[in-house]
C-alpha cells in the first residue's frame, strides 16, 4: 500500500525557540523525504541538510531511513563544544577548588 497516506512529525530546536511540525506524506517517504516537505529550512535557513545529523525519536537514523505512520524526525544541530573536552575542563577545575585554588570568601 505505498500509496496509503501517512503523518509523521518533524522536530527542530534551538535555545531559545523549539519547533514540531506535521507532515503528510506517503508510505515509503524517508527521513529526508519529510525534511524536505515540512519545509522546515525556510524557518531555520541555517539548518544544512547535506551535514545534519538526523534521529527518530532520540535514535540516530540515516536520512534514507524509511518512516512509519507517527515518527518524530529530529534534527539535531551541531556540538558547540566536545563533550570530552567540556567534562575535562570541568574535572579540572573541581580539582583546582578542591586544592584551594578558589577564592575565599570575604570576611
Amino acid at each position: 500500500m505505498p500509496d496509503e497516506p501517512m503523518i509523521v512529525e518533524v522536530a527542530y530546536a534551538k535555545p531559545e525557540e523549539q519547533v514540531i511540525l506535521e507532515v503528510q506524506g506517503r508510505i515509503g517517504m524517508t527521513l529526508i523525504d519529510a525534511v524536505r516537505a515540512s519545509n522546515i529550512t525556510a524557518r531555520f535557513p541555517e539548518i544544512d541538510l547535506e551535514n545534519a545529523k538526523f534521529g527518530i525519536f532520540g535514535k540516530l537514523a540515516a536520512a534514507s531511513a524509511q518512516l512509519h505512520a507517527g515518527d518524530r524526525v529530529e534534527i539535531y544541530r551541531p556540538l558547540i563544544a566536545d563533550p570530552k573536552e567540556a567534562r575535562k575542563k570541568r574535572a579540572a577545575e573541581g580539582k583546582q577548588m578542591r586544592k584551594g585554588g578558589g577564592k575565599a570568601p570575604e570576611a
